[in-house]
């Protein structure tokens, strides 16, 4: 089983920074893709970025050229860089990984608690 532990959200105006963390702990054999998403209130939950093991990443049009997410295989933790953040970026931020459990060779989807980030003046 794995849990995913986030940290990093919190309050930023607009064009403002924050970082990202989301660290895998537990019993797996490996973990392929791990990714962001983000739900803000009254919508569906939406991918914001994810990158495979090998290091192929993926955004969403609305983040290209402000987000980037990159990870730490050998500390099995995935990081997502935003700057300029926006208003419209205000959302609980998900953190998801496919991990290979040893006794499957299907990856299993694990999801993190979430993390508040509000962007305001």
């Amino acid at each position: 089983q794995v849990q995913l532990v986030e940290s990093g959200g919190g309050l930023v105006q607009p064009g403002g920074s924050l970082r990202l963390s989301c660290a895998a702990r537990g019993t797996f054999f490996s973990i392929n893709t791990m990714g962001w998403y983000r739900q803000a209130p009254g919508k569906q939950r939406e991918l914001v970025a994810d990158i495979t093991s090998g290091g192929t990443t993926n955004y969403a049009d609305s983040v290209k050229g402000r987000f980037t997410i990159s990870r730490d295989n050998a500390k099995n933790t995935v990081y997502l860089q935003m700057n300029n953040l926006k208003p419209e970026d205000t959302a609980v931020y998900y953190c998801k990984a496919d991990a290979r459990p040893y006794y499957s060779i299907n990856p299993v989807a694990s999801w993190g608690q979430g993390t508040q980030v509000t962007v305001s003046s």
